[in-house]
C-alpha cells in the first residue's frame, strides 16, 4: 500500500448503514473455526456433536431432538438402540449410522447408557454433564453445560478426572444452602494429552510430579521411555494411560525442557502445561504471507480513503501490535466526530482459511510474563494488520458524533484506509495531558479534546451504575536473562482511561446495532451475581462496617456504592477483591444478556481483532451486513453458540496461564528475600492458615496454621477468623501483620510466611 496523500477536510465521507458503541479492554478469548452443517436426508454418518466434532448440522439437531422426545415419552423407560430405531422409523439401511449417532450423543453427555445397553436422557437420571475444575486441595467443581448451579465433587469421588476434563456426574446429595454434591461417573473428553512436571529417577521406578498443583497424581514413566532426561529436570510427558482405580496415570517423556532454574524454562513449562502453541505450523505461516501480500494489493470494495485524518495509537511502550487508533474532528453546532479505527483483520483472514482455523484454535493472544504468544502470525499481527505509524493501513472505522454532554447523536461505519501520524505510549500521552510533554500542536490539541469527551462518556457510564474497579496490579520487571529484578505496581493513568472509554463506547455501539438487526454474533455477557454470593458478601462486609442490602435484586449501583464507601481507606483493595470474587465471570454468548459490571444493556468485543477471535467474528458480521449490505455470514446461531463456549474456555485458559507465569516469577523474586521481614495485610483466612499480601511487592504468601506455635487455632468460617483456643488471639481478614519470608517452592509456586507480629 502506498503512502496516502493528505488532503484537507475532516471525518466526512459517504455514510453507511449502522452505528454502534463499544469498548476496549484487552480481554482474551478463544474458540474454534466455524463448521459447516450438512443437508437433510438420511441420518448423518458422523456422530452427534462432541468436542472433537463440535458443529452439529440442522439435520443432526432435529434427529437429536426426536431421540430425546422418544426416550422422554417411553413408557418402558430406557430403550435399546433397536427399540429407538423402530420408534423413530429408521430405515434398515441407515441403522449402522443411527447406532453411531447414538454413541455420539452419549459421548456428548446428552444420553447415558444404563444396564442392558439401554439409553436414557442424562438429565432424567439426575446426571450433570460439564467441565470440571480441580482446586489446590484436590476437590472438584463441575460447571454444567446447561449453566446451572455448580456441582461439588469431593476428591475421593473424582475417579481419574483431571482439571479441565468434561465429565458426567451423578448428584449424590443436596445439602441445604450449599452446592449440590456429586460423583464422577464417566469422563467424556480429556482436557490434556500431556503433563509438564519434574522427573524423578528412582531405583525401580521413574515418575513425573506435575507442576500444576491441581494434578494430584504422579505420572509413572514407562520403562525405557525416559529419554535423555536427568533426575530433577522439567519434562513434557505424553499420557498413555489415565489410570484406573488406585493405579495412577502413566506415560512417556516426549520433550526435555531443562532445569527449572535455567532462564526461561519456568515460563516455557507454563506454556506447555496449558497446551499453548508456541510456533505456527509452516502451512499457516505460508498462508499468512500469501494473505498479507494479496490483501495489501487488493483493498476490496467500498474502501474509503481517510488518510487525511489526524489519527494516532496509544498503547504500552513495548507493544508490537496496534489494534486501534483514534481521531477527533470539530463539527458545527458544538459537535465533534470521534473516529474509532480498528485494524481490518477480516480483510486478510478469510473464514475457513488455514490462518482462520489456526486463529480460531488459539482464540486469543496470550501475554505471559516474558513473552507474547500471538493469535495471528507476526506478518499479520505485527505488520500489515497493525496500525503502525506513517504507514497506510486498512481499518474498520466507527465514526460517532458526540454532543456537548458526550452523548452519541449519530454514527456510521466505513471500511477505510488510514495513516496514523504517530504511535504514542501511555506515558507519552499522559505527559501531554499533564502539560509536561508535547508531541506536536495538532496531536496535543486532539489528545486534550479526546480526554475532555472521554471524561463525559465515563461520567455518564458511572451515573448509570457501571462499576469502576481500581485494583493494584503487579508488573514483574525481568533482566535480559528473564530473571525477576523488581515487582512494581502498574499505574492506571488518565491516558489508560481515555482509550478504555472510547473502546467501551465502540463495543456498546456495535452491539446495539447488530442486535437491532437481529444479526448472529458473539456478545460479551456478564450476568448478575448469584443471590447466595451476594448474601455471603453482605455478611462479610458487615464486619467492616459496610452495609449491603439483600432485600432486593443487586444492581451495579449498589456495588459501586460499596466501592465508593471504602475508597481511600486501608481496606479498599481487600473490599474491592471481595466484591470482584462475588461477581459472575464474563463470557461470550450468542444471546444478549447484558453486561452487569458495565451496567450495559448490550456489549460485545469489537476493538481487538488482532488478538481476540470473537472480535474477528464481530468484524465479519458488521462489514458484510452494515458496510456492504450483504447477508449475515453466520446464519446458524447454534454454530456460533458452540464457538462462543470455546472462546470463553480458551480465554479462561489464557488468563490462568498468564497468572501462573507471573506467580512463578514472584516466587523466584522472593527467593532472594528469604529471611527478610515485610509488612502486609491478611487477604484470606481458611482452616489451614491465612494469606498475606505484602505492601511493597504485591506478593501473596501463606501463613500455615502449623507455623502458629503459640496456641491451637480454630477457624470460625462465618467471621473469617482464626481464633486461638487458649489465649484467644485472632487473625482476621483485613488485619495488618508483619511476616518473615520462611520458604519458597518454585515447583509448587508457593511462598510461606511466618508471623512476626500484628500491627
Amino acid at each position: 500500500m502506498s503512502r496516502g496523500r493528505r488532503s484537507g477536510g475532516g471525518g466526512g465521507g459517504k455514510g453507511s448503514k449502522g452505528g454502534g458503541s463499544g469498548g476496549r479492554g484487552r480481554g482474551r478469548g478463544k474458540g474454534s473455526g466455524p463448521g459447516r452443517g450438512r443437508g437433510s436426508g438420511r441420518p448423518s454418518t458422523r456422530r452427534a456433536a462432541s468436542a472433537s466434532n463440535p458443529i452439529p448440522s440442522e439435520q443432526d439437531r432435529k434427529l437429536s431432538e426426536r431421540v430425546i422426545a422418544a426416550l422422554n415419552d417411553s413408557e418402558r423407560g430406557p430403550l435399546k438402540t433397536k427399540e429407538l430405531a423402530r420408534a423413530l422409523d429408521i430405515d434398515a439401511a441407515d441403522y449402522r449410522n443411527f447406532r453411531g449417532f447414538l454413541v455420539g450423543m452419549e459421548r456428548a453427555g446428552t444420553l447415558y447408557r444404563v444396564k442392558g445397553q439401554r439409553y436414557a436422557v442424562a438429565s432424567r437420571l439426575d446426571l450433570v454433564t460439564g467441565s470440571i475444575s480441580v482446586t489446590r486441595d484436590g476437590h472438584g467443581f463441575i460447571r454444567p453445560d446447561d449453566a446451572g448451579e455448580d456441582v461439588y465433587v469431593p476428591a475421593h469421588r473424582l475417579t481419574t478426572a483431571m482439571n479441565g476434563d468434561r465429565v458426567v456426574s451423578r448428584i449424590e446429595r443436596r445439602p441445604p444452602g450449599r452446592n449440590r454434591e456429586g460423583s464422577v461417573l464417566r469422563i467424556l473428553e480429556r482436557a490434556r494429552e500431556s503433563i509438564v512436571g519434574t522427573l524423578h529417577r528412582g531405583r525401580r521406578l521413574t515418575y513425573v510430579t506435575p507442576l500444576d498443583v491441581r494434578l494430584k497424581k504422579d505420572v509413572l514413566v514407562t520403562p525405557g521411555a525416559e529419554g535423555d532426561a536427568d533426575d530433577g529436570q522439567i519434562v513434557v510427558v505424553r499420557l498413555t494411560s489415565y489410570g484406573e482405580g488406585r493405579v495412577g496415570p502413566s506415560g512417556e517423556v516426549v520433550e526435555v525442557l531443562g532445569n527449572l532454574s535455567d532462564p526461561g524454562v519456568d515460563v516455557l513449562a507454563v506454556a506447555h502445561g496449558f497446551g499453548l502453541a508456541l510456533d505456527f505450523p509452516p502451512d499457516v505461516v505460508a498462508a499468512a504471507e500469501d494473505a498479507a501480500a494479496r490483501g495489501t494489493r487488493e483493498e476490496g470494495p467500498d474502501r474509503v480513503d481517510r488518510t487525511e485524518l489526524l489519527a494516532f495509537t496509544i498503547d504500552p511502550a513495548d507493544a508490537k501490535d496496534h489494534d486501534d487508533a483514534l481521531s477527533i474532528v470539530a463539527l458545527d453546532d458544538g459537535l465533534v466526530e470521534v473516529g474509532v479505527h480498528i485494524a481490518d483483520v477480516s480483510h486478510y483472514v478469510r473464514p475457513g482459511s488455514p490462518v482462520d482455523i489456526e486463529a480460531a484454535s488459539r482464540g486469543t493472544s496470550v501475554y505471559l510474563v516474558d513473552r507474547t504468544i500471538p493469535m495471528l502470525p507476526p506478518v499479520l499481527s505485527n505488520e500489515v494488520c497493525s496500525l503502525n505509524p506513517e504507514r497506510d493501513r486498512f481499518a474498520v472505522s466507527l465514526f460517532v458524533v458526540l454532543d456537548a454532554d458526550g452523548r452519541v447523536t449519530s454514527r456510521r461505519y466505513e471500511r477505510t484506509v488510514i495513516c496514523c501520524d504517530v504511535g504514542l505510549s501511555y506515558e507519552e500521552a499522559q505527559a501531554v495531558l499533564d502539560g509536561e510533554g508535547s508531541v506536536s500542536p495538532e496531536v496535543d490539541e486532539a489528545l486534550r479534546r479526546l480526554d475532555d469527551y472521554a471524561r463525559l462518556i465515563r461520567r455518564a457510564r458511572r451515573e448509570r451504575g457501571a462499576l469502576d474497579f481500581d485494583l493494584p496490579e503487579a508488573k514483574v520487571v525481568l533482566d535480559d536473562e528473564g530473571r525477576p529484578i523488581d515487582i512494581r505496581r502498574r499505574e492506571r493513568k488518565e491516558s489508560h482511561r481515555l482509550v478504555e472509554d472510547y473502546m467501551i463506547l465502540a463495543n456498546e455501539v456495535v452491539a446495539s446495532d447488530l442486535e437491532a438487526r437481529d444479526l448472529s454474533t458473539m456478545y460479551r455477557v456478564h450476568e448478575r451475581p448469584p443471590r447466595e454470593k451476594v448474601e455471603a458478601l453482605a455478611d462479610t462486609l458487615s464486619r467492616y462496617g459496610v452495609k449491603v442490602s439483600t432485600r432486593k435484586a443487586m444492581t451495579p449501583s449498589d456495588l459501586q456504592s460499596v466501592l465508593d464507601t471504602v475508597r481511600g481507606r486501608p481496606e479498599e483493595a481487600l473490599v474491592s477483591n471481595l466484591v470482584l470474587r462475588a461477581m459472575a465471570k464474563a463470557r461470550y454468548h450468542t444471546e444478549n444478556l447484558g453486561h452487569f459490571g458495565l451496567a450495559s444493556t448490550g456489549y460485545l468485543h469489537f476493538t481487538s481483532p488482532i488478538r481476540r477471535y470473537p472480535d474477528l467474528i464481530a468484524h465479519r458480521v458488521l462489514t458484510e451486513v452494515l458496510v456492504h449490505g450483504g447477508a449475515q455470514p453466520y446464519p446458524d446461531r447454534n454454530e456460533l453458540t458452540l464457538e462462543a463456549e470455546r472462546s470463553s474456555a480458551r480465554e479462561q485458559a489464557a488468563q490462568e496461564a498468564e497468572r501462573a507465569s507471573v506467580a512463578l516469577k514472584k516466587v523466584e523474586f522472593m527467593e532472594r528475600h528469604l529471611g527478610e521481614i515485610f509488612a502486609g495485610r491478611i487477604t484470606g483466612v481458611a482452616a489451614f492458615g491465612f494469606f498475606v499480601s505484602l505492601d511493597d511487592f504485591l506478593v501473596e504468601g501463606l501463613v500455615h496454621v502449623s507455623s502458629l506455635r503459640d496456641d491451637y487455632y480454630h477457624f470460625a468460617e462465618r467471621d473469617h477468623v482464626l481464633v486461638g483456643e487458649k489465649g484467644g488471639r485472632t487473625f482476621r481478614m483485613g488485619e495488618r501483620v508483619e511476616v518473615q519470608v520462611a520458604r519458597v517452592d518454585k515447583e509448587a509456586r508457593q511462598i510461606d510466611f511466618a508471623v512476626v507480629r500484628t500491627l
